[in-house]
């Protein structure tokens, strides 16, 4: 009785399978012929034969991921794009129109004034988010940092020749960025953005030569270590861009400098300082950049005392950019000269020159990577070293804004 049974079940599972996967290659075929696959949700094989109804929610899909709080306008006819409603800052609409120009299927692409028609037919199929500002926003920072300052907070690594401070042969490391906290959207009189962050930044240099005591298995000392902080309010509109910062500035001697060199620091100093400064900045061209600011020191340490004054200004150029089509990068040459005056410093220039290529995702705009060399004459920026002159040379890479 028991092998009857058994025989039964086993025929009976074996049946069930064979019926199993019946209904599975049935099901399979009819969902092969039958429901929609992500390609049959493309109206067309290629962007060229593309409607302008899918490609213009396609564009504007795009936008409103990188930059919806702008609330940017995207028509499109005969595959021509027009954009409607960009942002007041002239560096970003560029962006964003050549970002837009990058697409597959696209002719041109122009700025154009949104007729109220234009803007109620599109409102039918598209509604775009409305704010009054952002948190966190990512695409950009509104003041450009100042490529060629020494004290800009940002990632780097550099090799350093022929500092008559530090050393013949040193490193110079920093880390640092600007966090932007929440940006404010077309406000005042010139319909500008205004945005209040926080920077941080730390700078250390590494002397590997001319070390003297130097101890067995000690390839290098720690010569100095600046830390900033920083709380910028910066505001941009077409092609101006404005900083007014409140920051704090300290430096601390390395402990392997300090015990190299005990005849010659006879007593460590503290050259903190918090000071205040507010900068204009103009983008003359896509690629032209000039800026000034005067800044004022309001309290530095006793052991170091600063006197208040000082200003700062310079110059970029960025030519020949180009694309990179396969990883859809953009590298851009670039010089920039940064000049200083300090009252400390008996209005002395002081003077800073560098050369190298860029390459970020956005062209214009956001996150970048830069291989430079540079050039410093004037004086050191390393902590109670300040009013001692120096001129060296770098080879070294940043990332950052």
């Amino acid at each position: 009785m028991s092998n009857y049974w058994t025989a039964f079940l086993s025929t009976s599972l074996c049946c069930f399978s064979l019926c199993a996967e019946t209904i599975d290659d049935a099901y399979i075929a009819r969902i092969d012929s039958e429901v929609l696959t992500r390609a049959d949700n493309l109206p067309v094989s290629t962007f060229a034969d593309a409607t302008d109804p899918y490609l213009e929610g396609y564009i504007q899909a795009l936008i409103d991921v990188h930059y919806y709080e702008y609330q940017v306008v995207v028509i499109v006819k005969d595959h021509k794009v027009l954009l409607g409603n960009l942002p007041h800052n002239d560096l970003l609409s560029k962006s964003i129109i050549s970002f837009v120009k990058d697409l597959p299927g696209v002719k041109s692409v122009e700025a154009t004034d949104v007729t109220k028609q234009e803007l109620e037919t599109r409102k039918q199929y598209v509604e775009q988010p409305r704010v009054s500002g952002v948190w966190f926003p990512q695409s950009t920072v509104l003041f450009a940092p100042l490529v060629a300052d020494p004290r800009q907070p940002t990632n780097s690594a550099a090799l350093r020749f022929g500092d008559k401070v530090c050393g013949d042969v040193c490193a110079a490391v920093s880390l640092g960025d600007d966090f932007p906290i929440f940006r404010w959207i077309d406000i005042m009189h010139w319909h500008g953005d205004l945005q209040i962050g926080i920077e941080a930044g730390i700078w250390s240099v590494f002397n590997y030569s001319n070390i003297p005591h130097k101890p067995k298995h000690e390839t290098c000392e720690l010569v100095n270590t600046d830390y900033l902080v920083g709380i910028p309010l910066t505001y941009a509109f077409d092609r101006w861009s404005f900083r007014l910062r409140v920051y704090h500035i300290s430096s601390h001697l390395g402990d392997e400098f300090l015990c190299n060199h005990r005849k010659e620091v006879h007593r460590r100093k503290n050259p903190s300082m918090e000071a205040i400064d507010f900068f204009t900045s103009y983008q003359f061209s896509s690629g032209l950049r000039g800026y000034f600011g005067p800044g004022v020191v309001f309290h530095s340490d006793d052991s170091f005392k600063i006197k208040p004054l000082y200003i700062e200004y310079g110059i970029e150029l960025r030519i020949l950019g180009s694309k990179f089509d396969y990883h859809r990068l953009y590298g851009t040459p670039f010089f920039a000269i940064h000049l200083e005056n300090w009252q400390q410093r008996h209005w002395d220039l002081d003077m800073t020159l560098k050369l190298g290529y860029e390459i970020s995702k956005l062209q214009g705009v956001g996150r970048k990577m830069r291989l430079y060399v540079d050039y410093h004459h004037g004086y050191s920026y390393e902590g109670q070293f300040f009013n001692r002159r120096t001129q060296y040379g770098e080879v070294g890479l940043s990332w950052g804004f």
